[in-house]
């Protein structure tokens, strides 16, 4: 089965080739760095798996990459392999039409056995990741708006009501109305406690 290996790194795109190229039915069709060669290289090669990171360097990432291939004709398998693991990232993955979400951490058995299972079209998940989504199902965290999860991101950089305004071209009284809600739905009454709470919960994703 073949694969096609997303990921704006290269040592990570080699190391991955290597370690593939190593199991006898298992072939990588081509690299890309980028979400748009993605889709293109996905439409021309026509793997069996893409193997998708989700942040990649300038133009769309990857969430938008499985989107749009999963949008092709007869489309390949999308199977995530990122270092991200919020509730956010994987739910917008999931959304976008990822069959599968794996963390780089994990050991290459289960990568081997990820694009396999990708191919056949089964779900494959790192344990952490079915651990998590499993208590969300058992425990549902609060549902911020796409919105709301910008505004609690760009607070949890440390930017002002003022600012938060600017960079999403909004007023600031529009930014205030959204942190009320989320407030709200976190259950605190502070700054502070909004984003240490979402953080807990991994609903948003602070950059390293």
């Amino acid at each position: 089965m073949t694969v096609l290996i997303v990921d704006d790194h290269p040592v990570v795109r080699a190391g991955l080739r290597a370690l593939l190229d190593g199991e006898p039915d298992l072939e990588v069709a081509g690299e890309s760095a980028t979400g748009e060669d993605a889709v293109s290289r996905a439409a021309a090669l026509r793997p069996a798996v893409v193997l998708m990171d989700l942040q990649l360097g300038g133009g769309i990432d990857g969430v938008e990459a499985i989107g749009r291939i999963r949008a092709l004709p007869d489309p390949p398998r999308v199977l995530v392999l990122t270092t991200y693991d919020s509730d956010a990232d994987i739910a917008r993955a999931v959304d976008a039409g990822a069959i599968g979400y794996l963390l780089k951490a994990g050991p290459p058995e289960e990568l081997f056995a990820g694009i396999r299972s990708a191919a056949r079209g089964e779900t494959a998940l790192s344990p952490s990741v079915a651990t998590r989504l499993m208590r969300r199902v058992r425990e549902p965290a609060p549902v911020l708006s796409p919105r709301e999860t910008e505004i609690l991101t760009l607070l949890a950089r440390g930017l002002s009501n003022k600012q938060i305004a600017k960079a999403l071209f909004v007023s600031e009284a529009t930014v205030k109305t959204h942190l009320v809600r989320v407030f709200a739905k976190l259950g605190v009454d502070t700054r502070t406690a909004a984003v240490t709470a979402a953080v807990e919960r991994r609903l948003i994703r602070l950059s390293p």
